[in-house]
């Protein structure tokens, strides 16, 4: 018991041919541990600080992405629009909180992210249920929804200014014709 049969790192091995306690690893092996090492993706949080930054570029696809996991995971409780109103709140469940209240709008996206992941409150945690880059393109949906709600139009580029005032896109003469049909379903 006090000579335990066993090698310390790096110690010397009669029974290897190399003569080497610590052997090459087998290819094919899966690597375990530290996979996860990088903290402000998998955290939220940047040397011990809420991450203030997205560790990724966020593009449209990335918020698409976020809208389609918001739309799952997030907007039975919160709504579609973020305001916490959603079906299951409806039916009696606890008041979702509201994203668009100053201090949600205000709070470092690695807060948002790390109450996707732990939970808090009544809010369940998805740590296991979503992904950790899904988990950030919620967070960047979120903040889609965050300025959306919040946009004057100081925040519209000039270039598409004009198209606010126009009414939305009408059918043509020809399609209302083609697809159209008269009071009653009769034609």
């Amino acid at each position: 018991m006090h000579d335990a049969p066993r090698y310390d790192p790096l110690e010397e091995s009669a029974i290897w041919r190399n003569g080497m306690s610590a052997q090459p690893i087998v290819q094919g092996t899966v690597a375990r541990g530290h996979l996860n090492d990088d903290t402000a993706l998998f955290e939220g949080k940047v040397n011990g600080q809420l991450a203030s930054t997205f560790p990724f570029a966020i593009t449209r696809a990335e918020l698409d992405r976020g809208q389609e996991r918001f739309n799952v995971y997030c907007s039975p409780c919160h709504d579609k629009t973020g305001s916490g109103n959603g079906m299951v709140v409806q039916r009696g469940y606890r008041q979702a909180a509201s994203f668009h209240i100053d201090r949600l709008r205000d709070i470092a996206p690695g807060y948002i992210f790390d109450v996707i992941s732990n939970g808090f409150g009544v809010m369940p945690d998805y740590r296991s249920q979503i992904p950790a880059d899904d988990r950030w393109r919620i967070v960047a949906y979120i903040r889609a929804l965050q300025l959306a709600r919040h946009a004057t139009t100081a925040d519209v580029p000039a270039s598409e200014l004009g198209k606010l005032d126009r009414p939305a896109t009408e059918p043509s003469a020809e399609g209302a014709k083609e697809g159209g049909h008269k009071a009653g379903g009769q034609e």
